[in-house]
């Protein structure tokens, strides 16, 4: 595991397993994982100063990053 911290993985120990499953079987689930990790990354670049940018263009981007999250937790947990 990388040093990014918010990696759904690390945040959802108990649905990892679930996670890796609905990936593999779900396309649109799969693309906003991908989304996800992609936006997680760049955040992270720009916390780090790595590839700094403004503070309101990092707010935006945590926020895209929350909604993510929240649809991805609000679909793994859904009931079957």
């Amino acid at each position: 595991m990388s040093n990014t911290p918010h990696q759904l993985a690390a945040d959802f120990p108990d649905l990892a397993g679930k996670i890796t499953e609905r990936k593999a079987s779900d396309a649109h689930f799969a693309t906003l994982v991908g989304e996800y990790d992609a936006l997680n990354d760049e955040v992270h670049l720009a916390e780090t100063d790595v590839q700094p940018m403004e503070d309101m263009a990092l707010a935006e981007l945590r926020k895209k990053r929350m909604h993510l999250k929240d649809e991805i937790y609000r679909l793994v947990t859904a009931p079957a």
